[in-house]
Formats: structure tokens, sequence, C-alpha cells
């Protein structure tokens, strides 16, 4: 199927980014804390740009772990479902996740980062716009937007043979 192999190119694209992310985030904090310590002379930048990579690795990793549907749920009762009960159930669930995602992250992400463009917000200590920071809601509301709909489609193929 082309759409599973546009997936499987997304999910390694995704977590390419994700290591990169973290081990940037491990050499910054280890920086940090170094010449905080060993040097007594602490990095201005250092803090403010964990947070900022922070921000992009969880929310980077949700989408992520959303396309992998390895997220936290509570699946006692849809488990003591019939098997085309639980796929109508994980299609309800995967609309909902989808229609937060297309309000909440696309929608309200959007509007956030027009809103910290058009005020020219930036950062303290690294005086970059905070657009730059805030642009991965909008792009993480849209990788659970596809994710999302690619599991509806398979979850419909499955509904249909049984």
């Amino acid at each position: 199927m082309f759409i599973t192999s546009v997936k499987n190119n997304v999910d390694r694209f995704v977590a390419i980014i994700l290591v990169i992310l973290m081990a940037l985030m491990v050499i910054n904090v280890s920086w940090q804390v170094a010449s905080r310590y060993i040097f007594q002379n602490p990095s201005a930048f250092t803090d403010e740009l964990a947070r900022y990579m922070l921000i992009w690795v969880g929310m980077l990793g949700a989408a992520y772990v959303a396309g992998k549907d390895e997220h936290l749920a509570i699946d006692l009762i849809q488990a003591k479902l019939s098997f085309k009960n639980q796929l109508i159930v994980k299609i309800i669930i995967h609309v909902c996740v989808m229609i937060f995602a297309i309000v909440a992250m696309v929608i309200g992400g959007t509007n956030l980062v027009y809103i910290t463009f058009i005020l020219d917000q930036t950062s303290a200590a690294l005086e970059i716009p905070l657009a730059y920071v805030y642009i991965i809601i909008p792009i993480s509301g849209l990788l659970v937007i596809f994710y999302q709909a690619e599991s509806i489609m398979n979850l419909s193929s499955n509904l249909k043979t049984s």
C-alpha cells in the first residue's frame, strides 16, 4: 500500500529528528552543567535552549507515539467488546483525536504562531522569534491528523472484512 509506505517514511523522518533533538539536548544540558559547576561561568542561553528543545521533543514525540498507536490508553471496557465493536470504538477514538488535533493543535497553534510573529515576540536569551519555537504545534498537529487518518483507513478496511 502506498499510504503505508508514506507512513513508514514519515515515521523514519520523525524518529531521526527526535534522536537528533535529544542528542543536541543532552549536549546542551551537559554544557550547561559543565559551564556552571566546573568553569564557574554559567552559560546564558543553555537553559532557554533546553526549554525550547523540550517543547519540540514533547510535541513531535507525542505525534510520533500517536502514529505508533502506543499512547497512554485505558482500554478495560474496549477489551471486553467483540472484535467488530472494538474496531468501531477505535475508529471513534481516532476521529476524536483527529478533531482535537485540528482544533487545538492546527488552528490554535497556527493562531499562536501568527500572533507571536505579528507581535514580533523574541526569546530573552537567544533573541529568536518565538514563532519559530511555537511552529512545532501546528506541525505536530498535522502529523497527528495524518497518523489518525491512516489508522482510520486501516481500521475501516479491517471492519469491512470482518
